[in-house]
């Protein structure tokens, strides 16, 4: 049987998704996307995903998987036994709640105006404004988490995909210098100390973290 095949960028959305498979200890071929080289836009990618997002799983039956969350979700659902969600439909909930929200308003509309503003502005009087908007959205989404995590020492008290979600973003506001609320602070620097966390970091380039 062929292995999982994970399409990626290292340093984007697909390193939470990285980090949970090497929480999962899985063997899987890694695949680099260039973004920047425009990779996700060729016929050999498109093919598997015409979405030209990432990430992109491939299962072994040679189907494919696409968004975060859905990728997230079938690795928790297909490895119970690492609970990757609390497995009661309130804890499953929340989960996939914080997920769905970190995602979608944090990454999406938050960080996507600060890394791809040209998409957003129409001309260059627009750039900081929209830059601006977007560092507004990410501190807002942070501070909404932020509260969440007030006692707790993961999104659902015990690491989860929430936590994968959450992770790549705090990584990403630590890269540009916007500061973390206190809680989300604590849980990007408890999540550095996972193993699987410091192993993913390594391997995508990121080992001055821990020098």
């Amino acid at each position: 049987m062929a292995n999982l095949k994970l399409y990626m960028t290292p340093g984007s959305c697909s390193t939470g998704i990285h980090i949970l498979m090497e929480e999962l200890e899985l063997i899987f071929e890694a695949y680099i996307v260039n973004l920047p080289a425009g990779d996700q836009f060729k016929p050999a990618y498109t093919a598997i995903n015409p979405k030209s997002t990432i990430p992109t799983l491939v299962k072994p039956d040679g189907t494919a998987i696409t968004e975060f969350c859905a990728i997230a979700y079938w690795l928790a659902r297909t490895h119970p036994k690492a609970r990757l969600m609390p497995g009661d439909a309130d804890g499953d909930t929340f989960v996939l709640e914080t997920m769905n929200y970190v995602v979608s308003a944090i990454h999406m509309q938050g960080f996507t105006r600060i890394f791809t503003t040209d998409h957003y502005a129409f001309n260059e009087a627009d750039m900081e404004r929209t830059k601006a908007q977007g560092e507004t959205i990410v501190k807002k989404g942070f501070a909404i988490i932020d509260k969440q995590l007030a006692g707790k020492a993961y999104v659902a008290g015990e690491f989860s995909i929430a936590d994968a979600a959450l992770f790549y973003c705090e990584f990403w506001a630590v890269r540009i210098g916007i500061n973390l609320p206190e809680h989300c602070l604590a849980h990007y620097q408890r999540m550095l100390k996972r193993r699987a966390v410091r192993q993913v970091l390594m391997e995508e380039g990121y080992s001055s973290l821990f020098q």
